[in-house]
């Protein structure tokens, strides 16, 4: 059998690194390949059957690591995997590599050494079909070539598993297709992969660093009535059981700290969060999250923790990078070393504006701050020349935006902890004066490194009347901010009649929380910061939500001007 005239004409011009595939190419391809594999009778995707134990590859690799040159092992295995590609040595000989689980092994088909009855003339065909990206099964002996190359020497004929009817590609760099076929993207280019494999080993050491230190792992509600825990817009959501819309979480933090009024002192969760806000490079609104809620623990215990869980982070991630995810860039562990700086937030704002800031307890806070910046013609953003920024419609806003521009890039080489942010920026924290500005601050801090933030952690507000008050006051802002209005002060009789208070959890609250330390962390963060790369979307299995939402209208317009579309062979049709 004769391979196919159009598939030899059609693969250089397939998948060009740099460019989106030619739609029609693909198209031509996929009908040429699926007719060859129909003229073999080799179109199938049988049911799996082993013949000989199967092993991993890198079991095998881990087993047969000391085989010496020219030996072959007594036993007989079958290995599963992917074929990355075909040499053929004469009408007798050859020659694949096979990949899974990100390792890949070399196989070897010689006539001579088959025992299963195979014809010259089979093993030809099989040769010729064989494709790159076809899943197949090789059943063998381990052995290693005069190359020194591992090797599993078949026994019998590999048989074809899975056959790939789509081309694989070799590279794959176009961010188009990168987009649009990330299956594709995953196989082809090893730093995709290595990323999303730190992702699921950094997900682990979250869960065991805590494990290890007696925190039980909860599970709680994603759909409720109202979502609370932060400040972000959340998702509506309908249904059909309850009478009224439901929001999906944006944090799972109330919920966590009823678990501790409950008796829980050590509790924490990973898992998703959404927030109804936008996407760029560090923000993506569906995200995974790692909160945990520790009892009797203060400010101070919160920091030496994070310490040492950062700093254990980076030596873990590095030792991975080092040995299996090595497209990644090492981790310089030096900037992780202890103590990690800290900066207070008023007193290092001060020093960078050069001037005192108002009480910004006053209800002309806001207007205060503002006056004074351009009395010093200091501007929002000292990193844009652009003067037409619009200005902040809260104080919390404000106060972000300048820690932003003259406090986070102090962590530019190393972490650091921002501490005691005003009680404005932080209404489910408890409160104090501090001794050094007569401000009134909350016992906050945010970790910091590269000028991003990494995680966040309070001394929770354990009284149910203070806590309530700030839930007003927070909302009251929301209200105003989302009619138009600057915030310039809060009047609670005006505005709670608006609002929407978590009244369960204040009367939770009632019951006694002890006084508690709360921490937070998007995963994400932790992956960027330990893969090296700056886009969320790198982190994420498919992408931002514009790009899975990408995804699904390429998948409707398959076989159209972008999809590669799949016709199936004229086959019988069971009757409905």
């Amino acid at each position: 059998m004769r391979p196919t005239p159009s598939l030899q004409f059609l693969r250089p011009y397939l998948w060009k690194p740099a460019a989106p595939p030619n739609p029609a190419y693909l198209r031509f391809f996929h009908l040429a390949r699926q007719q060859e594999l129909e003229q073999a009778n080799a179109l199938k995707y049988p049911r799996l059957r082993h013949n000989g134990p199967p092993m991993r590859i890198p079991d095998f690799r881990a087993k047969y690591a000391d085989i010496e040159l020219g030996a072959v092992a007594d036993e007989e295995v079958t290995l599963h995997g992917r074929v990355e590609s075909v040499r053929r040595a004469g009408n007798k000989l050859v020659f694949l590599d096979l990949k899974a689980e990100f390792e890949c092994v070399q196989g070897i088909c010689n006539f001579g050494r088959l025992s299963d009855g195979t014809t010259i003339q089979t093993l030809k065909d099989l040769a010729r079909l064989l494709n790159r990206g076809d899943i197949i099964a090789i059943r063998g002996r381990a052995t290693r070539t005069p190359a020194g190359e591992l090797t599993i020497q078949a026994t019998h004929l590999p048989e074809v598993l899975t056959p790939s009817i789509v081309p694989l590609p070799t590279k794959l760099v176009d961010e188009e297709s990168r987009t649009q076929h990330p299956h594709l993207d995953m196989l082809v280019n090893q730093r995709t992969t290595d990323i999303l494999r730190l992702r699921s080993s950094i997900i682990r050491y979250l869960r065991d660093f805590l494990h290890d230190r007696a925190f039980l792992e909860f599970q709680t509600p994603i759909l409720a009535a109202d979502a609370g825990g932060a400040n972000a817009r959340p998702f509506t959501v309908s249904a059909k059981t309850v009478s009224k819309d439901l929001s999906l979480r944006i944090a799972p933090e109330l919920w966590l700290k009823r678990l501790v009024v409950g008796g829980v002192d050590r509790v924490f969760e990973l898992g998703p969060a959404f927030r109804n806000e936008g996407i760029d490079q560090t923000h993506n609104p569906e995200f995974t999250i790692c909160e945990f809620y520790h009892a009797y623990a203060n400010l101070a215990d919160l920091i030496s923790l994070t310490e040492n869980l950062i700093r254990g982070a980076a030596a873990h991630c590095q030792s991975l990078i080092a040995t299996k995810l090595t497209s990644l860039p090492p981790i310089d562990l030096a900037a992780f070393q202890s103590p990690f700086q800290q900066a207070e937030f008023i007193p290092a704002l001060e020093s960078a504006l050069g001037f005192t800031l108002p009480d910004l307890t006053s209800p002309t806070a806001l207007q205060d701050l503002l006056t004074l910046l351009k009395t010093h013609n200091i501007p929002l953003d000292n990193n844009d020349n652009d003067r037409n920024i619009p200005p902040p419609t809260s104080l919390p806003q404000l106060l972000d935006r300048l820690a932003a521009s003259y406090i986070e890039p102090l962590s530019a080489t190393a972490p650091l902890f921002i501490t005691h942010h005003p009680v404005c920026m932080s209404p489910l924290a408890k409160s104090f004066t501090c001794p050094r500005t007569g401000q009134q601050v909350s016992a906050r801090t945010e970790l910091f490194m590269g000028g991003r933030e990494l995680a966040n952690m309070y001394e929770e507000e354990n009284d149910p009347y203070e806590q309530r008050r700030k839930f007003v006051e927070q909302a009251a802002v929301r209200v105003r901010r989302e009619a138009g209005g600057v915030d310039v002060g809060v009047d609670e009789s005006e505005c709670e009649s608006e609002l929407v208070i978590d009244e369960g959890y204040v009367h939770a609250l009632a019951s006694g929380l002890p006084p508690t330390g709360g921490w937070g962390c998007g995963v994400e963060r932790l992956v960027m910061l330990f893969s090296g790369t700056r886009r969320i979307g790198d982190c994420l299995s498919f992408g931002t939500l514009r790009n899975v939402v990408g995804l699904a209208s390429t998948a409707a317009g398959a076989g159209g001007s972008k999809g590669v579309g799949v016709e199936g062979p004229e086959r019988g049709v069971k009757d409905g």
